[in-house]
């Protein structure tokens, strides 16, 4: 119990605006009381994420502080344990592992009935990433319905649940989508790059039955090679099988997930789409990159074969859960792949900047993530 005290706890910041400004400093301890209606929890922060995402912050590409204050606090991937609740919190109790969504409404309606990760306003809130600090501090207060249980047997997989959570609504989407087509039973899908999110598709893929060939320029050897053949699916590395080579062996994609972060392998997965197929773009791509497309040919096999193309980004509530029981499943279908994506932890704040250092300097590196505490 840690109820009265008022100590400042250690965070990790950047000055959104200002290049490579990462830095250790300090917030004001929370308390369960700061949430209104009793429904506070009060979490004691274990781990944290770190991706591309807190790479651009720092890079200044995007991100704003809250009001009140010069910096934010970066992290939105969390993992901890819950120390306290207010008095009308009726699904979670201390000891609990959990995490957190990331995402917080604005006032379309879409914030209000709790799709807040589909907001219709230019203005949006997300933990860690604009308007609100994240969690790469001690403690953090939140309120119950961003709130996600984590079981206990998958908390050695813990700060994947956030991107869990992104790839399982990427999908989800595609398939609320061909609702259109009444049946759709979509049979062969191509993830186009074998990140964290590239990876965690694959195993939502094959969780749902599909034959699953993931994409990455690297030569078959490498961790992520690996990972992808312990979850059965095919890799395929694009500098010895180009894309157009793979679709002439086994045929165009039912279902394209990109997660390559790169607008031009994008834009020319539309070329290798089936006809009634889904290409869902999970990538945010910051530059000016330009591309050559061949828009004639697209546009109509496009028309005429009823292709379709969704933009997913953030996750709300619900796809948090999803996506844990996609780990659940993925771990007992096989058992000891997934912790694989753990690459590089790194112990304590005063460590900061390692951690910005393998995020941006080690291309091995997989997941890079934050022991907090214990």
């Amino acid at each position: 119990m840690i109820l009265g005290i008022q100590r400042p706890m250690k965070a990790i910041a950047v000055k959104p605006g200002t290049p490579n400004s990462v830095h250790m400093t300090e917030l004001p301890m929370p308390a369960v009381a700061d949430i209104e209606e009793g429904k506070g929890v009060l979490v004691r922060v274990l781990k944290v994420g770190v991706d591309a995402t807190d790479r651009e912050i720092n890079d200044a590409l995007y991100g704003n502080p809250p009001a009140g204050y010069d910096f934010l606090t970066i992290g939105h991937e969390v993992f901890g344990v819950v120390e306290e609740t207010g008095a009308n919190v009726r699904s979670i109790k201390p000891g609990d592992f959990v995490t957190a969504t990331v995402r917080r409404p604005g006032g379309s309606i879409y914030d209000q009935i709790g799709t807040y990760d589909m907001t219709s306003e230019e203005t949006y809130y997300e933990r860690g990433i604009n308007l609100r600090h994240g969690f790469m501090t001690e403690y953090f207060v939140d309120a119950e319905e961003y709130i996600v249980k984590v079981p206990q047997g998958l908390q050695h997989l813990h700060v994947l649940m956030e991107p869990m959570s992104c790839a399982a609504k990427a999908i989800q989407q595609a398939f609320e989508a061909q609702q259109r087509m009444k049946v759709w039973r979509p049979e062969r899908a191509f993830v186009l790059g074998a990140g964290q999110i590239g990876l965690l598709s694959t195993l939502v893929l094959k969780n749902r039955g599909l034959d699953v060939y993931t994409l990455a320029r690297s030569a078959k050897g490498t961790l992520n090679s690996e990972i992808v053949e312990g979850l059965e699916a095919t890799y395929v590395s694009t500098r010895e099988t180009p894309i157009e080579a793979l679709v002439d062996q086994v045929g165009k994609a039912d279902l394209i997930v990109d997660a390559t972060g790169h607008s031009g392998v994008a834009f020319d997965a539309m070329n290798h789409l089936g006809h009634n197929g889904v290409l869902v773009w999970t990538s945010i791509t910051g530059g000016e990159r330009a591309v050559e497309i061949p828009s004639d040919k697209i546009n109509i096999e496009w028309v005429l074969g009823n292709k379709l193309l969704v933009g997913s980004v953030n996750a709300n509530k619900s796809h948090f859960e999803s996506g844990i029981r996609d780990l659940a499943l993925g771990e007992v279908m096989y058992p000891g792949v997934l912790q694989r994506i753990l690459t590089n932890p790194v112990d304590g704040f005063e460590n900061y900047q390692e951690l910005m250092r393998l995020l941006v300097e080690e291309p091995t590196a997989l997941k890079v993530y934050m022991n907090v505490s214990e």
